[in-house]
């Protein structure tokens, strides 16, 4: 999440600079960066290795805003919203938000909202939303197709787009687009944050996200104003080039059946690879195979 060099600066307040020390962290420079581009209300694309503190960058800006607003005389509206395209995602980043959340005692509320939220909660969550919503695609469609959408969304500040790699080439992203679009109306001063661990072509994101952004006014130094729009209304931040992964390929010794590919052969010898790995990602050509796989290493788990 956070690296042991650099100083905090001036962009972290106190109670934050202070969770860090007590962590034994000190904030990584994309992350102080788009603290300051959340200061500057910049939309931004953020790219940063897995475990590079790339979620937690992203939420910065919002978690400090959300701890300097006066004390509220009237019932708070949605801040933040956080779209993630697996609803499992969601409710892990919710676990994770939570964490300094409750150890700075800051007074917001973060909640998810997936197929697998209970009735009572998504209609509390209506009538009184969190000041951070943690949601997929698919629920943010019906959310914004719901009558009381323009008073829900009209105080938004900040959409974060978690994996946006896999989102914005999909039927899934041209459904997010539009809703987009359509939240950008009801909330005009909306930020756009994109996060990703893994993008060829930064360009091509940026221009999805710039798509139905209002044109920015943009003075220059001999006082005239130019427009600008697209890929250049979206800031570009990189986090360090992470470790190079290191990629195996199982060669099996046991027998390939002739009928029925499940790898069921391998997975013993799949098993006995993740238990030497502190860490093993195991690729999967479907999802029956992906629970198949599960089951059968689950059956083989004998150390727990």
């Amino acid at each position: 999440m956070a690296d042991a060099s650099g100083p905090p600066g001036d962009l972290l307040p106190p109670r934050f600079a202070a969770w860090f020390a007590r962590r034994g962290w000190s904030p990584r420079a994309h992350q102080l960066e788009m603290v300051a581009k959340g200061r500057a209300g910049r939309d931004a694309l953020l790219i940063a290795p897995t475990r590079g503190g790339k979620t937690l960058a992203g939420f910065l800006p919002s978690l400090i805003e959300l701890s300097e607003r006066p004390p509220a005389n009237t019932p708070r509206g949605l801040h933040t919203l956080y779209i993630s395209p697996l609803k499992a995602l969601a409710v892990d980043v919710e676990r994770n938000l939570n964490t300094p959340i409750l150890e700075m005692g800051l007074a917001i509320t973060a909640e998810s909202r997936t197929g697998d939220t209970g009735i009572a909660r998504r209609q509390r969550q209506r009538v009184k939303p969190p000041d951070i919503l943690l949601t997929t695609p698919e629920q943010l469609a019906l959310l914004c197709a719901w009558e009381g959408a323009r008073l829900y969304f009209e105080d938004l500040r900040c959409v974060i787009l978690d994996e946006i790699h896999t989102l914005h080439a999909s039927k899934r992203g041209d459904l997010l687009a539009l809703d987009l679009a359509r939240l950008q109306t009801l909330a005009p001063n909306m930020r756009r944050v994109g996060l990703s661990a893994t993008v060829d072509d930064p360009e091509v994101i940026k221009t999805w996200m710039a798509s139905h952004r209002p044109v920015d006014t943009v003075a220059d130094g001999g006082g005239r104003e130019s427009l600008r729009h697209g890929p250049a209304s979206i800031d570009l931040v990189r986090g360090p080039p992470g470790a190079e992964p290191v990629v195996d390929v199982l060669l099996s010794e046991g027998r390939v059946p002739w009928t029925g590919h499940t790898a069921q052969h391998a997975m013993p010898e799949v098993y006995d690879q993740i238990r030497r790995s502190k860490i093993a990602l195991v690729f999967v050509n479907t999802r029956f195979q992906a629970e198949f796989a599960f089951q059968e290493l689950w059956r083989l788990n004998e150390d727990g």
